[in-house]
């Protein structure tokens, strides 16, 4: 299905000019910055800016999908948790809003994420030096749309495999550290016995 069948679509709010930001004052303001290398949302570094706007219209719910349009990886990041106040997702962001009876918000990022949207995605890419994905290319992309049970389903079962590939990752790198420890101990000893 064309993902403008399964969301909403709304640009991040365009900024004029510098951003300063303002501990006290002004909105919360979700920037590329606050998007993780793993998939995730650093919610608690969004920053405070005095916008001066009316935040409804780009104000972030949880359960929408956060879409990178500028620069790369371009890949959608779900919003999740509740929000004591609203935060405004600035431009390069686009906000996609699932229908929820058709799609859940992980599963519309992973598919998303994945190598086949990804390649159209590239595709539809513009510019040479900055890559960007406009909103109306975005909109035509097509991912597969199983039943939400199936949804749920691939969902879990990426996240269980994420967390075995982190595992595996973590226990390398141990075995390395502790091989180091006893190669290092088997030389210090071996150099006593020669009395060096």
């Amino acid at each position: 299905m064309r993902l403008d069948a399964i969301c909403q679509f709304q640009s991040g709010f365009t900024v004029r000019g510098k951003l300063d930001p303002q501990p006290d004052v002004g909105q919360l303001a979700m920037q590329l910055r606050d998007l993780r290398e793993d998939g995730s949302i650093d919610m608690a570094g969004v920053q405070r800016f005095n916008l001066d706007l009316q935040v409804d219209r780009y104000a972030l719910q949880p359960g929408d999908v956060v879409f990178r349009s500028r620069g790369q990886p371009n890949f959608g990041y779900v919003v999740s948790g509740e929000m004591a106040e609203p935060i405004v997702a600035l431009l390069p962001l686009i906000i996609l809003r699932p229908s929820l009876d058709l799609v859940t918000p992980d599963y519309l990022a992973w598919a998303i994420n994945q190598p086949d949207a990804q390649r159209q995605i590239d595709a539809e890419a513009q510019g040479q030096s900055l890559r960007m994905i406009p909103k109306g290319s975005l909109e035509g992309i097509t991912i597969p749309v199983p039943d939400l049970s199936t949804q749920r389903a691939i969902v879990e079962i990426a996240r269980l495999a994420n967390k075995e590939a982190a595992l595996l990752h973590q226990l390398a790198e141990r075995r390395t550290q502790f091989t180091g420890r006893v190669l290092a101990d088997l030389a210090q000893a071996g150099a006593q016995q020669k009395g060096l």
